[in-house]
């Protein structure tokens, strides 16, 4: 079975990895011919674990190429998937489909016979019809059908999430259409991964539900945080209780400064505006697009407390900017919220991050980039932890003390233990935890 994925970004690229990991023959078609030159010399244009070597494999296997040639990987393709970028635009919070719907056209004319196109980006309700519409004014002749697969790839753990997946949603109308996507699936049928086909409009929806649903539960926890340092309660006891009711569960209760990354804000955002346009307002999802926006706004005000009201003329060390470890995404990152309010307030940062640096410079200025973890936290006159990169957890505590000028850590992750921090003789502030005093 041969396969072409329009777009080689975090999308297209993990995705067409794996299906040729699967035994399918793959190409990756992008107009970025810089970024094709790097695939093709090995090198990745994003950082995901495993990733490098999934690709090299079967590359070697003669299973993934890649090409800027659009149209000589669709004449072969039995399926295209459109894997392109849909980015909010900017004034009313719509997916930006300007490159799904050139995709389509695109896709239209290389057409040499019956072609699934499958959208793998994730798209408002209506885009699969959309397409169809494209396709159809485009080849009016051309015999095709539209398929929604979204994805469910958290970046971290990409390949994973792809090769044993909790589900696979299929929009799919047609039994042409479905035969074919059981056939590029087969791997995971055979694993007994549940299947479900639905309408176009039904899978398209799903996406856009499940990471609002997911975000509200990040919302809700950062609120109940925010409730526990109040009432002198422990946030991740209450967590825990709560999640081990099966009707909610322990994931995505993890208290924060707030979500950030290329899906949740776009998701939300997108699903509150194809809301609104039906004129049924899911005021929920509002709620929690305001209530994120202004957590991560507030964020600075913690350091600033923590360090006396004031962090004119000091050092802040920051470790970790990206929005979570494993990454190198900085999209709606807390850090570029963070950051700025800091140097707003007159304060020097010191950062360190073990794969953002170079993604982070290119979006903060007048930081002072750091080799290591210790390294950022000389002469500091606080340490702000913002992603909880493994290689945070367990850093020595008394070497941290012994290189700053005030021992202040104000721990945006909670990936230490208070009484720890305090018994050292270091003021440690955390989300929704008492401050322990010794």
């Amino acid at each position: 079975m041969k396969i072409a994925m329009i777009g080689t970004g975090y999308v297209g690229l993990v995705s067409g990895a794996c299906f040729s990991e699967f035994g399918t023959d793959v190409v990756c078609v992008d107009k970025d011919a810089g970024k094709i030159d790097m695939l093709e010399a090995g090198e990745m244009p994003i950082y995901e674990p495993g990733l490098e070597s999934l690709v090299a494999r079967n590359v070697e296997a003669g299973r993934l190429a890649f090409t800027t040639d659009l149209a000589g990987a669709v004449a072969d393709a039995e399926a295209v998937f459109i894997a392109v970028g849909t980015p909010s635009r900017r004034g009313d919070g719509h997916a930006d489909l300007s490159y799904v719907h050139a995709a389509a056209r695109e896709i239209a004319e290389a057409m040499t016979g019956y072609t699934v196109v499958v959208t793998k980006s994730t798209v408002p309700v209506g885009t699969g019809r959309a397409v169809q519409g494209i396709i159809a004014e485009t080849r009016p002749e051309a015999e095709f059908d539209v398929v929604s697969n979204p994805e469910f790839l958290r970046e971290g753990a990409a390949i994973s999430d792809f090769m044993r997946p909790d589900r696979v949603v299929i929009g799919a109308t047609d039994e042409r259409a479905r035969d074919v996507m059981r056939r590029l699936y087969r791997p995971l049928y055979l694993l007994e991964t549940p299947i479900l086909f639905t309408s176009l409009e039904t899978s398209e929806l799903i996406k856009y539900a499940a990471n609002s649903f997911l975000a509200t539960k990040i919302t809700f926890i950062n609120e109940v945080a925010d409730l526990c340092e109040r009432l002198g309660a422990d946030v991740h006891d209450v967590a825990r209780g709560i999640g081990l009711d099966g009707r909610i569960g322990p994931k995505f209760l993890h208290p924060g400064p707030g979500y950030g990354g290329s899906c949740f804000p776009k998701d939300t955002l997108a699903l509150v505006k194809t809301a609104r346009d039906v004129d049924t307002p899911i005021r929920i999802v509002e709620t929690v697009v305001d209530i994120n926006d202004q957590r991560k706004k507030a964020m600075a005000a913690r350091v600033i407390d923590a360090c006396e009201g004031s962090v004119e003329g000091k050092t802040v060390a920051v470790l970790g900017v990206t929005f979570k470890p494993n990454t190198d995404d900085m999209r709606e990152s807390p850090s570029l919220e963070i950051i700025p309010a800091l140097q707003a307030a007159g304060a020097a940062i010191r950062a360190y991050d073990p794969e953002g640096m170079d993604e982070a410079g290119k979006l903060l200025d007048n930081v002072e980039w750091c080799e290591g973890a210790y390294e950022a936290l000389i002469d500091a006159d606080a340490v702000v932890i913002l992603t909880e990169w493994n290689q945070f957890r367990n850093l020595d505590i008394d070497r941290m003390k012994a290189l700053m000028r005030t021992p202040v850590v104000v721990d945006m992750r909670n990936i230490y233990v208070p009484r720890d921090m305090a018994e050292a003789g270091v003021r440690y502030v955390s989300i929704g935890r008492p401050t322990p005093t010794v």
